[in-house]
């Protein structure tokens, strides 16, 4: 950080050197109250008024005279005022009462006191200064306890009324937690562009020596989880400058003008410590778009964007401020403030790859105590469309089953329960399942095996399983071998294929069918509808476009009803969906009609073993029985290098029982 920031001293953080806590404000209110208490509660005691029944002067006189006096303590209050407290007897004198008299002071009571032989005392005069203190300084503790109780609270909450215009970014430092490139992984691209900025802001005449100039903004976008505040505590950490970091959600205040206000005092504190890097975290709260089209608009939300607008690029802009920001909405943000001069550079911050998730599982298992038989490469492969949030937490769970069981390293059936448990559930092994229902769902997963198997553009078969996990009652598992970012029409249809081959192997099987391939029509129905609207895989309506009732809704878009085609047009659409997905479903029937006898073997394996992995599948279509010998897991044999990556699972879907 720059050496403009403020350091804290050194001797206040000293470990093993603490000093007393400080007293909590209630307790120093109670204890204020208390003293005020006791100075009332003295004052009512010691006061003269309180020392008996007052008592004219000539009736003092008398029982002086006759005797009945029997004590007189003579008093003076400093301002020339005499009185006498004392006690006389009572006319039968079975007792005495206490007196207070106002007194003129001469010789001659004093004779008469000490010739009635009263035991007479004459105490320190009071001074007005005394009287004074003891009347005003309870009041001056209430007043103070008022003070410490309302008026310092409301200062403290939000540093006064008069400050909830100030900004809330914080200044980061370098001293905890700091976080480097070296610590982020699977998104080169977007390191090597911020890698940039933090090259202009450490020496800005390499770059500006051929006119370039520094750039204003950057904006990165992504699915959650793909670490994009990741990337910006790693830029905090290289770049050699003051970072403040501020959400989105802080500028949002329920008092008209908080917003705009926020934002001026937040550049404000970026022009004073310039060069600097201000990070403002899911700026998709305050930077919506200002057309909404629909529902009104949001003038508290507006101003504060105008005021960031006119802040990043306006007639009083300087350099030297470097805006990054983060959303997982970039579709909603206003196009004022996605065009150059404010976010310059728009990184997408993509979910790793194959490569990316095999980086990103060895950074988060360092402190992680695995055993020589993991192979992260394989879970690599395991885990596609995983964001590096998902990889943490796949670790992590892999960590928490080997303590649970006692192991002293985590292995590799510890990575893939992990996997399987993050994608699909923790498996429920107390849902037991009826033996015509375990038999129905082993036929039912054994369909999609044999489908799959006999497929060759179809994924590999990773696993096999008939128990319970998440709202799946069974589950049929590809492992891909690579990554594939475009799908041939023959992979999708093969596809197609082995989503039908549950429903096709309970009608081959049983002559009846169930709700058990509910997710799986689903799914077919969804990609073959895509087909025909999206990818042009139509032979009759031919390569166009006809619109995907999937897009969402938003900004008052695609609301309407109203369609790009005509009714004919429609027919023809659910025409070609129907007859790609009976083609497929013939296809499947087909495969399994000619299979039969490795369909009933692998269905009556499963049953018995609950869990089948490839090498015990390719064993029992070859041979019809299990292994002599466990085989350690692999791939398919002669498996395609340029495999998908997309992990697919056909599931049985838990129904609720009547």
């Amino acid at each position: 950080m720059a050496d403009n920031q403020q350091q804290k001293d050194p001797k206040s953080n000293k470990p093993g050197k603490k000093g007393p806590p400080p007293m909590p404000m209630r307790g120093l209110a109670i204890s204020f109250l208390a003293v005020a208490i006791f100075l009332v509660v003295l004052q009512f005691f010691t006061n003269p008024s309180s020392a008996g029944k007052d008592m004219d002067y000539s009736t003092f006189l008398e029982k002086l005279e006759t005797g009945r006096i029997t004590k007189a303590d003579i008093t003076h209050d400093g301002a020339g005022n005499y009185y006498i407290t004392g006690e006389s007897l009572d006319l039968n004198e079975s007792g005495s009462t206490q007196f207070r008299v106002d007194i003129i002071m001469t010789e001659k009571l004093m004779e008469e006191l000490r010739e009635q032989g009263v035991n007479t005392t004459v105490k320190r005069p009071k001074t007005m200064l005394t009287g004074i203190l003891l009347n005003i300084v309870p009041f001056i503790l209430i007043f103070g306890i008022i003070y410490f109780i309302f008026i310092r609270q409301m200062k403290n909450a939000g540093r006064g009324a008069m400050s909830f215009g100030k900004s809330r970014a914080k200044l980061l430092t370098q001293d905890k937690n700091k976080i480097t490139f070296k610590e982020v992984a699977g998104v080169d691209e977007a390191k090597e562009e911020l890698q940039e900025v933090v090259d202009f802001l450490k020496d800005p005449k390499l770059f500006q020596k051929l006119g370039g100039k520094m750039p204003k903004g950057v904006l990165l976008s992504g699915s959650p989880g793909t670490g994009k505040t990741l990337l910006a505590k790693a830029v905090a950490g290289e770049a050699d400058v003051p970072f403040f970091t501020i959400s989105g959600s802080d500028f949002v205040e329920m008092f008209v003008g908080i917003g705009a206000s926020r934002v001026r005092d937040m550049f404000e504190q970026g022009k004073k410590n310039a060069p600097c890097i201000i990070f403002i975290d899911e700026i998709d709260a305050v930077g919506r778009s200002r057309f909404s089209g629909i529902g009104g608009g949001h003038d508290e939300r507006e101003q504060t964007l105008n005021a960031l607008l006119v802040e990043m690029d306006g007639f009083d802009t300087q350099e030297g401020i470097i805006i990054v920001a983060a959303t997982n909405r970039p579709d909603v943000l206003d196009p004022a403030l996605l065009r150059p001069g404010r976010f310059d550079r728009q990184v997408v911050v993509d979910p790793p790859t194959l490569e990316g998730r095999e980086q990103i599982l060895k950074i988060h298992s360092r402190n992680v105590r695995l055993s020589d038989q993991v192979d992260l490469r394989r879970t690599a492969r395991g885990t596609p469309g995983f964001s590096g949030a998902d990889l943490a937490n796949l670790v992590n769970e892999a960590a928490l089953l080997a303590s649970r069981r006692g192991a002293d390293f985590v292995e590799q059936e510890d990575m893939e329960e992990a996997r399987d448990k993050v994608m699909w559930g923790r498996e429920r092994r107390s849902h037991v399942l009826d033996a015509e229902e375990k038999k129905l769902t082993a036929y039912h997963e054994a369909g999609h095996a044999v489908a799959m198997y006999h497929m060759p553009e179809c994924e590999p078969i990773h696993k096999v399983t008939i128990i319970p996990r998440g709202r799946a009652l069974g589950a049929t598992m590809q492992l891909p071998e690579k990554d594939r970012y475009t799908q041939s029409q023959k992979r999708i249809e093969a596809d197609l294929i082995s989503f039908m081959g549950g429903r096709a192997a309970e009608e081959l099987i049983f002559g009846d069918v169930t709700t058990g391939a509910h997710n799986d029509i689903e799914r077919s129905t969804m990609i073959a509808r895509a087909m025909v609207c999206e990818y042009g895989m139509s032979k009759k309506l031919g390569p166009q476009n006809l619109g995907s009732s999937s897009q969402p809704v938003f900004l008052g878009q695609g609301i309407s009803g109203s369609s790009d085609f005509s009714e004919k047009t429609a027919q023809l659409i659910d025409e070609e969906v129907q007859r790609i997905l009976t083609d497929a479903y013939d296809k499947c029937m087909k495969i399994l009609v000619d299979n039969k006898k490795q369909l009933i073997a692998l269905s009556e394996i499963l049953i018995e073993r609950e869990v089948l992995d490839f090498a015990e599948v390719d064993a029992i279509m070859k041979t019809g029985k299990l292994p002599d010998a466990p085989v350690a897991p692999a791939v398919a044999e002669g498996a395609s290098e340029e495999k998908t990556d997309s992990v697919e699972a056909t599931a049985t879907p838990e129904e609720d029982k009547a």
